[in-house]
């Protein structure tokens, strides 16, 4: 059970990362950068349209980003437990 409690926190880490790293991301992407209410709408439509959407598809991708570190993360460690 012991390994088990290891991959959630290696899982919760990587995932704390992702959205650490997307926050970041958003803030520094916009026409605006920083964490202001204009500043995160032109980040993430800055990222959004890197696949051609808007500010919407930009939301999706800066969800996204925590819940695969985290499941890149716990990945790695169950790999490296074995």
């Amino acid at each position: 059970m012991n390994n088990d409690n290891n991959a959630v926190k290696a899982a919760a880490g990587g995932a704390a990362g992702g959205a650490a790293g997307a926050v970041g991301a958003v803030a520094a992407s916009g026409s605006v950068v920083g964490l202001s209410a204009t500043g995160i709408t032109s980040g993430l439509a800055a990222i959004g349209s890197v696949v051609g959407g808007g500010m919407a598809a930009g939301l999706v991708i800066t969800a996204a980003a925590p819940v695969a570190a985290g499941a890149a993360a716990y990945g790695l460690y169950r790999w490296l437990k074995k």
